[in-house]
């Protein structure tokens, strides 16, 4: 299989991750709250790290984006708001898509709010495999939903009912808190 998943624990109790492909070494990270820590995996691998996937605006999982702008200059940062995400320099609306560089291995942005209006779960997939996953954030957590900080329950049912559970059943989630290798939709 040509997409691999590395977590890579962070801070007291979260979770980033590197996605890459294992024929071309190319990579995106997920929340990258510890920068430094992600490059010396990225470089233990012998990665080339061309994105960063932020889930949503609260410090322990945008906290790291300056930062790594500032060791990757020229890096790509995706979110769902300019305005309220550290470091964001591409603002990504619900079903977006976008690829990892030199690739087969696709994005889709989905809009899961509630945790945070403008909180976005990310479904990947390599073109050549059914392999999928899904990077959820504070929205999915294994052992519930995260809290409504600036969201209704109604957007949190739209958001893990039906965005998330409209995903195949086969897609390994890959939560921001909690031991996440147990949680499969």
């Amino acid at each position: 299989m040509p997409m691999k998943i590395l977590d890579v624990p962070c801070l007291e109790d979260n979770y980033s991750y590197i996605i890459f492909d294992e024929s071309s070494k190319q990579a995106a990270v997920v929340d990258p709250v510890e920068p430094d820590k992600i490059l010396q995996v990225v470089n233990q691998h012998g990665l080339h790290l061309n994105l960063v996937l932020t889930t949503h605006h609260h410090w322990d999982h945008a906290g790291g984006n300056d930062k790594i702008k500032e060791l990757l200059p020229g890096i790509k940062v995706y979110g769902g708001s300019l305005d309220n995400v550290r470091g964001c320099t591409h603002q990504l609306l619900n079903g977006d898509t976008l690829s990892l560089p030199h690739t087969n291995i696709n994005i889709l942005s989905l809009h899961t709010p509630c945790h945070t209006r403008g909180h976005i779960s990310y479904y990947v997939t390599a073109t050549d495999q059914h392999d999928s996953a899904v990077f959820t954030g504070d929205t999915l957590f294994v052992a519930g939903c995260g809290k409504f900080f600036e969201g209704t329950a109604e957007q949190m049912y739209q958001s893990l009912c039906v965005t998330l559970g409209s995903l195949p059943k086969t897609t390994r989630v890959y939560c921001g808190h909690e031991v996440f290798k147990l949680l499969s939709l």
